[in-house]
């Protein structure tokens, strides 16, 4: 089983209000680690040290997004944050069309180029347009074709495409290059709001075995919007991945 991690940004509203007081009851609910999307009003090796008090480790990052012209702050604050992967993403735009995959995967390999000479590696994490189809295959196959040595934070939810895809065929398509999996649940029709995993028509259990245990380090819930408490979609999140014996955590 992998540990498991929570992605801040289902949070972001309570971390407005009290950044601190978050990380302790997401410690508290049991979980392993943190993915953050945004220091508030830590520095990067404060944030760490926080964290890390409070038993937990930051699994990976969501900040700085990486870009072209913020590589030299990605790979430093990757560095304190004790991470040897750096994140990056896009929108629809850069997924619309093959002239906009071109461009987009020359820009990656342009980043991936960089970091590489620092010891690091770049990953992506997808939202559902890069699991739509241009012509007969979908976007991501032919962006992966074209930037070898990407990672990916294969979002499972998204990639499900409003049931147009099986998850967990897109995880084991690309599960030689997938240290990371974002765990989210919900309906599958779109603008609709997640709930908590466990509860919604994901099958985790076929999703997660379709990874690869020897890359695979650790399994991110987050949910972007949730109708019921945020907080408490987030514990029994964690309490359905542990009682399942899908992830591991630190109760």
């Amino acid at each position: 089983m992998k540990p498991i991690s929570v992605q801040l940004y289902s949070l972001r509203e309570e971390s407005k209000k009290d950044f601190t007081a978050v990380l302790k009851r997401v410690a508290q609910i049991g979980y392993k680690g943190v993915e953050p999307a945004g220091f508030y009003n830590y520095k990067p090796a404060e944030l760490r040290k926080v964290v890390e008090d409070l038993g937990m480790k930051i699994s990976s990052s969501h900040g700085p997004w990486a870009n072209p012209t913020n590589l030299a702050e990605a790979e430093e604050t990757a560095k304190i944050l004790g991470l040897d992967i750096v994140s990056t993403g896009y929108g629809p735009n850069e997924f619309k069309d093959m002239d906009a995959i071109k461009k987009t995967a020359e820009t990656v390999n342009g980043m991936i180029s960089v970091l590489k000479k620092a010891g690091l590696s770049l990953f992506l994490h997808n939202h559902y347009w890069e699991f739509e189809k241009i012509g007969d295959r979908l976007a991501y196959d032919y962006f992966a074709e074209l930037c070898p040595e990407a990672l990916f934070e294969i979002d499972t939810y998204w990639a499900a495409n409003f049931g147009a895809n099986d998850p967990a065929e897109q995880v084991a398509k690309f599960k030689k290059r997938t240290p990371l999996l974002h765990i989210k649940d919900g309906p599958l029709e779109k603008d609709k709001a997640m709930v908590a995993v466990g509860k919604g028509k994901m099958d985790f259990k076929k999703v997660i075995a379709a990874a690869d245990p020897k890359i695979l380090r650790w399994l991110v819930v987050e949910l972007d919007k949730c109708d019921t408490d945020m907080f408490q979609a987030v514990e029994d999140s964690y309490k359905y991945l542990v009682a399942s014996k899908l992830g591991e955590g630190n109760k």
